[in-house]
Parts: structure tokens; C-alpha cells; sequence
């Protein structure tokens, strides 16, 4: 007879433990929604050539103004482009060309920051006193006059909006080192004698860039739409690029005849400008305490 001793007993499964930034994640529905529209536009845009046959920048005057259609589902353009085709690689341009100028100004923000308020004196008040000067101005103007005076490129117009985005991440990184330097662990490390460089580094930036994430998110959206911008004014990218608001810029002139020419590359630029917005105000929810309250 089988006694309990003998029987033989399975272990409990360990209880998978779930990162708490994962589990309010799948709990903001609109969120993933953003991430789904973004990923879409991204997907399609990495497999534009599969997607289409046609060259982006080949002219065929014989199609110019095609309407929506089975060979060119969104139209052609004045000079016989496939307006699909330049949406698709030019979403590589603008959503690439977006997320580039915020990782370099919110890394220079970082530094600049983090360097200011741990060092204070008067290096942080002249720090600070540069960026209220470039912060004096609205964005989007000192942006078109520094790619003005830069000259029309694309290149010029990235430069441009980096340096008008500098100065916000500045100010988050510098107040969040103002509030980490007087921590235990920062006091301990200086009382070691570690050098300040290091303990920049290796105790300041990290716990200052929460916040600097959470901005960074948000502004993704704000500086596509600021390269389109640019480009509609004629200080971004230069023809024959397929930027969305090169496209717009032109096509505009023809929506009452040809509406599809500016509707479509203005449609993806919403898209894409909204669904970062929607990922960014969900990190936002996650990241800061005080969102929630």
C-alpha cells in the first residue's frame, strides 16, 4: 500500500514575476494602439521595395495627375511620380530624420544638464542663461531662421531643430542632478574622494534620465512634424527628396484639381506624428508617479 510518504509530489512553479513597466503597459490600450500604427508605418517603409515596384524619384510625364487607381494606389504626381512609393520611402527621411535630432538633443541636454547642476556656480549660471535666451524664442521660428541662415538642406534643417530642442532637456537633466546630488549615495561617493567626473556618470546621469525619456517621447512627434515644416517652407529636404512636407508643400498648390497629391502624404504625416504622441503620453503614465494622480 501507498503510503504519502511515497508519493511522489510535484514541486510548486515558481511564480513569474511581471516588471511593473510591462503590466501598466498592456493595461493602456490606446498606447499600443499608437505602437500598432507606428510599427505599421515603419514595417511598411522597411519593405518599400517590396511593396512597390516603382522608383521614387523617375519621372514619367505621361502619368503625371493619375488618380487613385490599381497601378498607383494613391495617385501620381505633376511629373508622373507614384505619390505611394514617395510616402513609403519618404517615411524613412521624416520618422528617421525625427528620432535622430531628439536622441542627439537630448543627449547633449544630459550632459549639459547634469554637468550644471552638479557643478553650479557660475558655470551654471551661464548655462542657464544661454538656453533662456534660445528658449526666449518660439521654437518652430528660431528653428526656421537657423536653417535659413544654415542654408536649405536637410542636414541644416536636423541641426536647426537639435538646437532649439537642447535647452528643455537641459533644464529636466539639471533639476533632477540638483535634487540627486544631495542624496546619501552621492555624499558617500564624494566622501571616497571620487573623482566628479565619474560620479556624474555613474550616480547623476542615470537617475536623472527618466524624465528625459518621458520628454523625449513626446517631442519625437513634435519634430517630424517640424522637419515637414521646414520642408514645406523650402529649408528642409530639396527636390528630388521624398519628404512628406516637401510633398505637401508642392501639392497643396493642386488639392482643388488633384486632392490626393497633398491628402495622402499629409494623412501619414498625422498618423505617424499622433501615434508617437499616443506613445509618448503612455510612457508618461508609466515613468512618472505624478501622472497618475
Amino acid at each position: 500500500m501507498e503510503t504519502p510518504l511515497h508519493r511522489e509530489t510535484n514541486p510548486p512553479q515558481p511564480i513569474k514575476a511581471v516588471h511593473p513597466f510591462w503590466y501598466k503597459l498592456k493595461q493602456n490600450q490606446m498606447t499600443w494602439v499608437g505602437i500598432g500604427i507606428l510599427a505599421f508605418i515603419v514595417l511598411c517603409s522597411l519593405l518599400a521595395p517590396v511593396l512597390t515596384s516603382y522608383d521614387p524619384t523617375q519621372i514619367d510625364i505621361s502619368q503625371k495627375f493619375q488618380a487613385p487607381s490599381l497601378h498607383h494606389w494613391f495617385g501620381t504626381d505633376e511629373v508622373g511620380r507614384d505619390i505611394l512609393t514617395r510616402i513609403l520611402y519618404g517615411a524613412r527621411i521624416s520618422l528617421g530624420v525625427g528620432i535622430t535630432v531628439i536622441i542627439i538633443a537630448s543627449i547633449i541636454g544630459i550632459l549639459i544638464g547634469t554637468v550644471s547642476g552638479y557643478f553650479g556656480s557660475v558655470l551654471d549660471l551661464i548655462i542657464m542663461r544661454i538656453m533662456d535666451m534660445v528658449m526666449a524664442f518660439p521654437t518652430l521660428i528660431l528653428a526656421m531662421a537657423l536653417a535659413a541662415a544654415l542654408g536649405p538642406s536637410l542636414q541644416n534643417a536636423m541641426l536647426a531643430i537639435a538646437i532649439v530642442k537642447i535647452p528643455v532637456y537641459v533644464r529636466l537633466a539639471r533639476g533632477e542632478s540638483l535634487v540627486i546630488k544631495e542624496k546619501l549615495f552621492v555624499k558617500s561617493a564624494e566622501s571616497f574622494g571620487i573623482n566628479p567626473w565619474r560620479i556624474i556618470v555613474k550616480h547623476i546621469v542615470p537617475n536623472s534620465v527618466s524624465p528625459v525619456i518621458i520628454q523625449a517621447t513626446l517631442d519625437v512627434g513634435d519634430a517630424i512634424l517640424m522637419i515637414a515644416t521646414l520642408g514645406f517652407l523650402g529649408l528642409g529636404a530639396q527636390p528630388p527628396t521624398p519628404e512628406w512636407g516637401a510633398m505637401i508643400s508642392v501639392g497643396w498648390k493642386y488639392l482643388l484639381d488633384y486632392w490626393w497629391y497633398p491628402a495622402f502624404p499629409g494623412l501619414f504625416l498625422f498618423l505617424s506624428a499622433g501615434s508617437l504622441n499616443l506613445i509618448g503620453d503612455g510612457i508618461r503614465d508609466i515613468l512618472d508617479p505624478k501622472a497618475g494622480r
